[in-house]
């Protein structure tokens, strides 16, 4: 249990010294996040935004709706008690990030965890609870961390910490967490952080360059339950196997889908489910990086709606993850569409199905699977379902079966740039060598 002396620090927080010398208002703080929000349910309004800390927080009301929107799961859902989930969204025109080493940054670290100026990352913990003393009968309300890192693994941790505490205590409690992290040191490349947090101390590595074919997994037991020294492993990766264990046997066909930037529209019935798929597609190609658009979690709300939907033109280079059935009618002449469902408690991996045909996509009762008339080069890796099931009939932890999965799609990139690389290596001066992670590959 947490120490509950840790919240009245606040005051004693608000004037610390910089990592780097001479401290701005909220300088280590915006090194990690561009502000914190609170969403609640109000009967008159709908989704409504109950706070933004700290108060000087830049953003726009577009930017708020959105953010609405994205932060409570859709009513389709049905959602209770606490779920996380993570959205990404354009910033408004204008709007960046304040803080001011982006470019410092974004030069040492690896392609895939570079900050993102033109968007904010949502990182979301919802929840939905009985409460009697609500008209509406339920409490109703999502904390969210605004960030333009893709610290996936880092922020729902802190998530798991700050949101229940927050919670039963409110803004004094939010306030004192923002003053501790803005006594955090810059997130800098090749460095291990002890951040200190609500009386813990977390123990993070923010990888650099060296760093980017290391494969670290943090375990199931390390993530749940946060024993000591409360070490996380990884501050972006997602549990693969997890996330990819509905759609196994269609695994290449999506890695060659994302690997050309092809428009694909993921349909689950929750924004978990939906958003750790989108966000595991566009890791599976790493090292090179996700240079289309992507949306872990879409809703009819959203400003970009008419843009993704229209008919008129082409769908845009775009990986979508959805939990609305109306998308199933809006999105039907989108080329890909992977429906899934609820995960399998059997643990078991799911059985070889066929490719369907986009015009058996019908909008009631549809079956999951891959709705797509592209014919994939690559066919599914036998050794590798077998070395998975394997894993299961052993109950190896999900972390494990994830390594397999990372080094598997690891090894599938770098058979496709090995090639690349040799052709142009005989581009270059006699003696020069490159190779694919110095290219610092992206989707053409």
């Amino acid at each position: 249990m947490l120490g509950s002396e840790w919240a009245g620090k606040g005051r004693e927080m608000e004037e610390p010294e910089s990592p780097r010398g001479g401290r701005l208002p909220w300088e280590c703080f915006s090194a990690w996040l561009d502000g914190v929000c609170v969403v609640t349910f109000d009967l008159e309004l709908g989704q409504a935004m109950e706070l933004v800390y700290p108060h000087n927080t830049r953003i726009t009301e577009k930017e708020k709706t959105n953010i609405c929107y994205l932060s409570f799961p859709d009513s389709y859902s049905g959602c209770l008690g606490d779920t996380q989930f993570t959205f990404r969204m354009r910033r408004s025109a204008g709007q960046r990030s304040i803080f001011q080493d982006n470019e410092k940054y974004n030069r040492e670290a690896p392609v895939t965890l570079q900050r993102d100026p033109a968007h904010y990352y949502g990182y979301v913990y919802f929840r939905q609870v009985k409460d009697s003393s609500v008209k509406r009968g339920y409490f109703q309300k999502s904390l969210v961390l605004l960030s333009s890192l893709p610290y996936t693994n880092l922020f729902h941790t802190l998530l798991q910490l700050i949101a229940p505490e927050y919670f039963n205590k409110l803004e004094p409690c939010l306030e004192a967490v923002c003053n501790q992290i803005d006594r955090w040191p810059f997130p800098e490349p090749g460095l291990s952080l002890s951040l200190p947090i609500m009386g813990l101390v977390l123990q993070v590595k923010i990888p650099g360059h060296d760093d980017l074919l290391e494969t670290n997994a943090i375990t199931d037991h390390q993530k749940d339950r946060l024993d000591p020294p409360y070490h996380i492993s990884s501050i972006h990766e997602l549990d693969l196997f997890r996330s990819f264990q509905s759609v196994l046997m269609n695994l290449q066909l999506l890695w060659e889908l994302v690997l050309l930037g092809e428009p694909l529209v993921v349909m689950a019935p929750s924004p978990t489910i939906s958003s750790e798929i989108v966000l595991a597609l566009t890791g599976c190609i790493s090292p090179l990086k996700f240079c289309s658009d992507f949306r872990p979690y879409f809703t009819i709300h959203d400003s970009e709606f008419k843009e993704y939907t229209t008919r008129t033109q082409a769908p845009p280079s775009l990986l979508l993850g959805v939990t609305n059935p109306f998308f199933i009618k809006t999105l039907q002449h989108w080329p890909h569409i992977l429906r899934v469902g609820e995960p399998r408690i059997s643990g078991d991996l799911p059985k070889q199905v066929k490719l369907k045909k986009l015009t058996k996509l019908k909008t009631l009762d549809t079956k999951t699977g891959m709705y797509t008339s592209y014919k994939p080069f690559l066919h599914k890796d036998k050794t590798l379902i077998k070395q998975l099931l394997k894993g299961l009939q052993k109950r190896l932890p999900s972390s494990t079966l994830s390594l397999l999965l990372q080094k598997h799609l690891f090894e599938l990139t770098q058979s496709f740039m090995l090639p690349l690389e040799r052709y142009i290596g005989s581009l270059m001066p006699h003696h020069s060598s490159i190779t694919p992670w110095k290219l610092k590959g992206c989707i053409i």
